[in-house]
């Protein structure tokens, strides 16, 4: 019956978190910005069959000189649009990747340490803590250095710098939870650890997981973005770094082999961070009921 009530109640706070975040435009905002890019990540294919990095025409054609290459060309005569369309499948891809490896480690840890406490709390903060010392795009740097740099990797190296900060918020939530009647009520039904974590506790704590998320894949597409910059990402795909990083040598005289992908990642950016905020406005109890 606890357990009934609860769904019930879930039900009813997700409805009211999802009239608030309508009725923010800057989500709604935030949120048509993101499915643009996961429209242009879709459709790259089929708009752009070959190879991004083939060289098709002329170098250095200026945006608009050409219809059929309406961003421009690079100084090796590759389409800057087809590299726009194809970057965002790499960005969206290492974002969403190293976000959902990110979340996997830290939603688990984050919750066995907050629902045992005691010396299992000790030793997976220690862990944690560990992690936290060496700056995260350092250790990934380190990686990829010792190492030939690829996607996979790079969604690895990412996702494994990211797993502390939803260690410790999953932890503070659990920790606030294991209390509550819901979960009492849980234990003298005999339900299992594994049950009361999974079933009962994850699901009051997603709110917060939801609203950092956002953020966790804006800080990646930011990481992949550097790391391509200084040349350490996959030089087999085109991404929004390698196009930025390919332009940098000719700011002057090709100022838009920069300022196209960079306005592009800084669109994108603003889309997540302007989702991020609206979520956590909608999924905010005092906020939701304004």
């Amino acid at each position: 019956m606890a357990t009934l009530l609860t769904l019930s109640e879930h039900t009813s706070v997700g409805h009211r978190s999802l009239r608030h975040f309508l009725r923010n435009p800057a989500g709604i905002s935030g949120l048509v910005i993101l499915l643009l890019v996961v429209v242009m990540a879709v459709i790259a294919p089929w708009l752009y069959p070959g190879d991004p990095l083939d060289m098709v025409a002329s170098p250095l054609m200026v945006p608009g000189a050409d219809f059929a290459w309406p961003l421009g060309t690079d100084a090796m005569g590759r389409d800057l649009a087809a590299g726009i369309f194809h970057g965002a499948r790499v960005s969206l891809l290492i974002g969403l990747g190293a976000t959902l490896i990110g979340l996997a480690a830290g939603t688990v840890i984050g919750s066995l340490s907050g629902y045992y406490g005691g010396i299992i709390d000790n030793i997976l903060m220690r862990i944690t803590t560990l992690f936290q010392t060496m700056p995260p795009f350092l250790l990934v740097i380190i990686i990829l250095a010792i190492s030939t740099p690829s996607v996979a990797l790079i969604i690895f190296s990412i996702g494994i710098t990211t797993w502390p900060t939803i260690a410790r918020l999953v932890r503070a939530e659990f920790r606030s939870l294991r209390e509550s009647d819901f979960v009492l009520a849980a234990h003298c039904q005999g339900f299992s650890a594994w049950h009361i974590i999974f079933r009962e506790m994850l699901p009051n704590a997603l709110p917060a997981i939801i609203v950092t998320s956002s953020v966790m894949v804006a800080s990646a597409i930011l990481m992949e973005a550097a790391l391509s910059f200084l040349g350490l990402g996959d030089p087999n795909v085109v991404s929004w770094g390698f196009l930025i990083g390919s332009g940098r040598e000719m700011l002057r005289t090709a100022w838009y082999l920069t300022a196209v992908p960079g306005i592009a990642l800084v669109v994108t950016l603003l889309g997540l961070n302007l989702l991020g905020d609206a979520l956590n406005d909608a999924f905010n109890p005092r906020l939701s009921e304004q």
